[in-house]
């Protein structure tokens, strides 16, 4: 790989015609059975991809309210005796309650109050990457607000392969249940750190080994022009602003996605996903050549 030089940053660049702006835009495009979002304090997920995914990984609950039908079913009965065994209070109740409690969204027979997510230790999910992939790839938001845009982009990184996500702890949507929600699951075999300081962060990972590609609207490569190699820390940033001046300038390179179309922008999420499918097409290429 080329010696890493200081990213030459182009704010006084023209836009580029049609370059996707990675980090704008506000609500998602895609949602799965319901994203209905409540208040972080009730920590409720449901679902029944989303509940049996939690149980199966044992995640503490405190109470889980469920219809008879789902109580008795063979995918849930015995997770459900676990539960209750570890200290879950289990409530059979009917269709109704479930609604009421969920506000009307699509429950699917099920629903479960969570303990709070636990962070997983930066400098663990690094070795944890390094040690599952000889290429990791780590996902760093920069000020990601919409817990819908966080949730998906969880769910698409886990789908494609990535090792890890990287938050800040302030001015930033956490791990709530309504991205536990929106992530479908995913969140049970994907890490989640959270860090005080995010450039301190990009440079522990530069020491690691890995190179940082940030997504900017100003960005003179595009997605497509990029190689990428080794391992990767992909930033994302803010949903209206973009990445920060600071994490800009802590980035080794930055890249953009084109747009044909009259859409000046995608949501972040889904261009998320976009960088990431890139990412893993440029490598099952290069290894279908090798074999």
């Amino acid at each position: 790989m080329e010696e890493r030089q200081p990213q030459k940053h182009q704010h006084s660049l023209p836009y580029p015609q049609r370059s996707q702006r990675l980090i704008e835009a506000s609500k998602p495009e895609i949602a799965d059975e319901s994203t209905e979002s409540f208040d972080v304090e009730n920590d409720l997920i449901y679902g029944r991809r989303t509940v049996q995914a939690a149980l199966e990984n044992e995640r503490s609950f405190s109470r889980i309210w469920v219809v008879s039908q789902l109580k008795s079913d063979p995918r849930f009965l015995g997770l459900l005796q676990k539960a209750k065994a570890n200290g879950a209070i289990l409530d059979e109740v009917t269709y109704q309650r479930l609604d009421q409690l969920t506000q009307g969204a699509n429950h699917q027979g099920i629903v479960a109050q969570i303990s709070p997510y636990t962070y997983q230790d930066f400098n663990e999910l690094i070795e944890v990457a390094k040690a599952a992939s000889s290429q990791p790839v780590i996902i760093v938001a920069d000020g990601i607000l919409d817990p819908h845009n966080l949730g998906a982009i969880i769910r698409t990184a886990e789908a494609i392969g990535a090792q890890g996500l990287v938050l800040p702890q302030r001015r930033a949507v956490g791990i709530t249940s309504t991205v536990m929600k929106v992530a479908a699951g995913s969140l049970e075999t994907f890490p989640v750190a959270r860090v005080i300081n995010l450039s301190r962060a990009l440079e522990d990972l530069k020491t690691a080994g890995f190179w940082i590609y940030g997504t900017s609207a100003t960005a003179e490569k595009t997605l497509s022009t990029v190689e990428f190699n080794g391992a990767i820390a992909l930033v994302v940033g803010n949903e209206g602003e973009g990445l920060s001046h600071l994490i800009e300038r802590n980035c080794d390179v930055l890249v953009s996605i084109p747009l044909s179309g009259k859409t000046a922008s995608l949501n972040v999420s889904v261009a998320t996903g976009m960088a990431l499918y890139e990412i893993y097409r440029q490598r099952n290429f290069q290894a279908q050549n090798l074999s």
